[in-house]
């Protein structure tokens, strides 16, 4: 690494100089940003690791602008901008702009736009402030896309994982009725056991369920869940297999005739600041402890966060990793 100067700051950037090469993920020295109009300069305290930065990392992004920083989740403190924005603490995560075509948020320094920060509830820590944005920005498009009310029956399939136990705690505080659907005894449908998702008929007495959230992406778990949907249901998903066969078939005319609605959600195409504004609106949930992170994040310093990086790559790991810069 070259000398230290007060121009410069700690970084984790993804580097690649052709299109047929793999990025490589380096712990560096680059230039501090420098305050631009209608931006805050934030100091960052910590960035969480997560699956779409690993996925970054591994040159999965076509529109991926190298050289970058890497990391879409935040939390700091303004130290320039606006007065009255100085010193104020705030978290918030991206789209597909920043650590992909802006610089992301593993280094000592961002610049982010006025409109797209939101303030950090004062009762969590940076470390946790730092992991809650992609999970939970991805659990409130589904929630927001299927038009959740609090009549309504959901069944939440990856319910333990990151935007599933999300999403099931947005769904609790909206008040609507939740069927947890794991791949263990722990939720209300298993559905390792029951990938056919009959145990709804138990539950839902027939009738099915209004909402399906799938965050899992498995072609199986998608078909039966259209069959068990009631009239008016909608099913919102997240994901699709990386390998193998990701189409499904379905009968359009019993689809049309009960009103059903499929609903892809990538939580890569909404703006950074309609994400604020998902964060924003959360915050006040967050601080009363409704809403809260539902796992374990080891903090690593930045200057550690490449080894990490690369225990995640490789799959020799299941930790959950949040960069820690001081």
């Amino acid at each position: 690494m070259p000398s230290r100067t007060s121009a410069t700051m700690k970084a984790l950037q993804l580097l690649r100089q052709t299109a047929s090469e793999a990025p490589r993920l380096v712990f560096t020295e680059v230039p501090k940003p420098v305050l631009i109009p209608n931006h805050v300069l934030v100091k960052v305290h910590a960035s969480a690791i997560h699956p779409s930065d690993v996925g970054n990392a591994l040159g999965q992004f076509s529109y991926t602008q190298y050289p970058r920083v890497a990391g879409r989740d935040y939390a700091g403190v303004i130290e320039e901008g606006p007065q009255e924005l100085v010193g104020q603490e705030v978290y918030g995560t991206s789209g597909r702009e920043y650590a992909f075509t802006k610089d992301g948020f593993q280094a000592e320094y961002c610049l982010v736009h006025e409109d797209e920060i939101a303030l950090k509830p004062k009762s969590i820590s940076f470390v946790e402030a730092a992991t809650l944005g992609v999970p939970f920005t991805t659990a409130s498009q589904m929630v927001e896309r299927a038009a959740i009310t609090e009549s309504d029956t959901v069944l939440v399939i990856g319910a333990k994982g990151a935007v599933g136990s999300s999403a099931v705690q947005l769904i609790q505080n909206i008040g609507a009725r939740i069927i947890k659907g794991t791949r263990d005894a722990d939720g209300h449908v298993n559905t390792d056991e029951d990938p056919e998702l009959n145990t709804l008929d138990v539950l839902t007495e027939g009738k099915g369920v209004d909402v399906i959230l799938d965050t899992v992406g498995s072609p199986t778990l998608m078909l039966n869940g259209l069959k068990k949907l009631a009239k008016n249901g909608r099913l919102a998903f997240i994901s699709a297999p990386k390998v193998g066969a990701r189409d499904i078939s379905f009968d359009m005319r019993d689809f049309y005739r009960a009103d059903l609605s499929l609903l892809g959600c990538n939580s890569l195409n909404p703006s950074a600041k309609d994400m604020a504004r998902r964060m924003s609106s959360m915050a006040k949930l967050f601080e009363s402890g409704k809403l809260k992170s539902g796992s374990k994040w080891t903090p690593v310093p930045i200057d550690q966060a490449v080894e990490a990086y690369g225990k995640l790559m490789k799959r020799t790991t299941e930790e959950k990793f949040v960069v820690v810069m001081e």
